[in-house]
């Protein structure tokens, strides 16, 4: 008899599950992609344990009819493409057929799903790929999905799995990567009865990067936009002062999938050119609408790697329009003179509020009210009276609070009552001479709202323009150039600024090769191993393109008779030798990426350093050049040139602006309660 033989059904689809099923957050992915096909505008994920104990994923989408839900967890049937030229075409998150019996086999599934105008729908429970029920449901468009016993038939599997910490993580960042392809979808993702994301699915992608990164991210991006006859480029990418030490808050999406390409993240970093500093990588959100015949989505069942036809161009593009959109911005960082304030001692804050609270309490204030309001209770105390007979004499005698919960509160009638009460209404003292407080004060700090504005400070509309012009004042510890103009003071890194200058002028000089040569005295002679001297021989006309003509020289060795006129002299052999190792450490270096490294290298080396003091006659032909310059705001190596300090953060920092009282728990007295 023979050894082969062919596999069943369920063996084959629990090692077909290996590629598509790794983990939770698997599994979370290709029920949401689902949904995103079914044009769903709401996604609920709710999951118990980091989804090791159950993951359910709710949409509003097409549903599935009742005859095909069965079908559905057949191997390679789909509802996505028909023929092999849709194969190429494919526009849906999905098409293979894979994933519900992916999922099916490896743990215990139970679906219920209608469509539209259905009088009934569908519910079908499946445990490790056999089929227990199938039975008629309540109707309700859409389909609800609940996944349990994650990989009870596999255990070698569910011991290689991580910590729920790492496992929810990994969910998190799946769900994160959704919201940004898919605005337009509101999301929610609730942990152990906990939400942990929701988007509004308003289709405003800037709002979803505010939700995930935080406000303060939010206002630091920049909105990109970029054509041409094949690729059409849109997204977010961040000021140049907002970096992060990775590469994963970097997102690209190809006609809205996730995927994961490592020339077009490159192409992301390399539009900010200079302007990142070494080991930091910006925060950016790219999608690329192309025709679907110039991207190959089947090359893995998990679909995260793609294929895509003029990749070269399309990195093009993608650097290209990040650079245009970058250079319109000023990129002087302004001093956070907030860090000079004096904060409060968050224990005593915390003991004021509970202290405050049981206050509350005795005046028979609901406590469910004010812990909305605890936030707000240091900056605005609750009224007190010299009256505690009674809670029905306080009540009579004391307004109750008003608690506002969202900005629509603010029009109604109780604020309009409020504010005819008290618009004409000098503002009370909060503390008497012996500095308790008042017995008839009242709040008098202004309700603040938070301003949820995320465009970004356009700081080219300043009076300065792009970069102002500097007046020297002078110069600090041999390193710092002190600067004024009509919006405050200026430091300058006089290092940073000669780079910058230095490295512009190289690189154009670079670009203009010409004849002139210096002859070494003695030529240089370079030794290399055999692996480094072919790849220098494969790249000799890049050398030849910055003026370094290399010579044979035996095996290994080359030769080299003469160099560039703008080689910093006593620096010959040693700029040469560093410049040939770029090429041996990236051989696929260009002749313009090449100049872009030797112009650095260069700059560096010609600048002034640190404790170098200047004359006023230098220090003021530097502040001069400076703006002249393409980019005036980093150095090569993308460290700031200058930082802003505006005059409202002097006055801040000289208390000439006084940020409001804000008392202290030591301020109050226990019988001041």
């Amino acid at each position: 008899m023979g050894q082969i033989h062919e596999l069943n059904d369920i063996l084959a689809d629990q090692i077909a599950a290996g590629e598509v099923i790794e983990r939770p957050a698997s599994i979370v992915k290709e029920l949401v992609e689902n949904s995103l096909d079914a044009q769903s505008k709401r996604v609920d994920i709710i999951v118990e344990n980091a989804g090791l104990d159950s993951i359910r994923v709710i949409d509003d989408g097409q549903g599935i009819a009742a005859d095909d839900v069965e079908l559905a967890f057949k191997r390679h049937a789909t509802s996505k493409i028909n023929s092999r030229q849709d194969l190429f075409r494919v526009q849906t998150m999905g098409f293979r057929g894979e994933a519900l019996p992916s999922i099916a086999s490896v743990a215990d599934v139970e679906l219920t799903t209608a469509i539209a105008d259905a009088t009934a729908g569908r519910t079908v429970h499946l445990r490790g790929g056999k089929l227990v029920t199938n039975q008629p449901a309540p109707a309700r468009r859409g389909t609800d999905v609940r996944v349990t016993e994650l990989f009870f038939n596999t255990p070698a599997r569910l011991k290689y799995l991580k910590s729920p910490q790492t496992e929810l993580a990994r969910i998190t960042d799946i769900i994160n990567r959704l919201a940004l392809a898919n605005p337009q979808v509101a999301f929610s993702f609730t942990h152990n009865g906990k939400e942990i994301f929701r988007s509004a699915g308003n289709d405003n992608l800037q709002q979803v990067i505010a939700t995930i990164y935080g406000i303060q991210a939010g206002r630091k991006m920049l909105a990109v936009q970029g054509t041409d006859n094949d690729f059409r480029v849109t997204g977010f990418v961040s000021l140049p002062e907002l970096t992060r030490a990775s590469r994963q808050y970097i997102t690209i999406m190809i006609n809205h999938r996730y995927v994961r390409n490592y020339a077009l993240t490159k192409a992301i970093i390399q539009g900010y050119e200079s302007k990142l500093m070494v080991g930091r990588y910006p925060v950016a959100v790219i999608n690329i609408d192309l025709d679907p015949v110039l991207v190959d989505v089947n090359v893995h069942p998990a679909k995260w790697e793609v294929r895509l036809s003029k990749e070269d161009q399309l990195a093009k593009l993608i650097a290209q329009t990040i650079r245009q959109r970058i250079a319109q911005e000023n990129l002087i960082p302004d001093v956070d003179a907030d860090r000079f304030t004096p904060q409060p001692d968050p224990d005593l804050v915390d003991d004021l509020n509970r202290r405050l609270n049981e206050a509350a309490a005795s005046y028979g204030v609901d406590q469910a009210d004010t812990a909305g309001a605890s936030s707000a209770a240091v900056t605005s105390p609750l009224p007190t009276s010299t009256a505690k007979a009674g809670a029905d004499t306080v009540d009579s005698q004391i307004p109750s609070p008003v608690i506002i919960h969202q900005s629509s509160e603010l029009n109604s009638a109780r604020m309009k009552e409020f504010d005819a009460r008290y618009q004409d209404e000098s503002l009370p003292a909060l503390f008497n001479d012996s500095g308790r407080p008042a017995a008839d004060s009242q709040p008098t700090a202004p309700v603040q709202t938070e301003n949820l504005e995320l465009d970004v400070h356009d700081k080219s509309d300043q009076e300065t323009g792009r970069f102002p012009d500097l007046q020297y004042i002078g110069q600090l510890q041999g390193t710092f150039l002190l600067a004024q103009a009509s919006d405050g003071l200026y430091i300058v890194d006089q290092h940073a600024a000669q780079e910058r200058i230095n490295y512009e002028r190289y690189r154009q000089e670079i670009g203009q090769v010409s004849a002139d040569q210096q002859t070494f005295l003695v030529p240089l002679v370079l030794n290399y191993s055999t692996v480094d001297a072919l790849t220098i021989s494969n790249h000799a006309d890049v050398l030849a393109s910055v003026g370094l003509h290399l010579e044979h020289f035996g095996q290994n060795s080359f030769l080299l008779r003469s160099h560039p006129t703008w080689f910093k002299e006593g620096q010959e052999e040693d700029t040469v030798r560093e410049m040939i190792d770029w090429i041996i450490k990236d051989g696929k270096l260009t002749v313009q990426q090449f100049r872009m490294k030797t112009a650095i290298m260069m700059s560096c080396k010609r600048a002034i350093k640190a404790n170098h003091h200047l004359d006023e006659r230098e220090a003021r032909a530097l502040l001069h050049r400076l703006p002249q310059c393409e980019n005036p705001f980093n150095c090569p190596h993308g460290r700031p040139v200058t930082v802003h300090f505006n005059d409202r953060d002097l006055e801040k920092m000289f208390k000439r602006i006084q940020e409001a009282h804000v008392p202290y728990a030591d301020d109050f007295d226990d019988h001041d309660f």
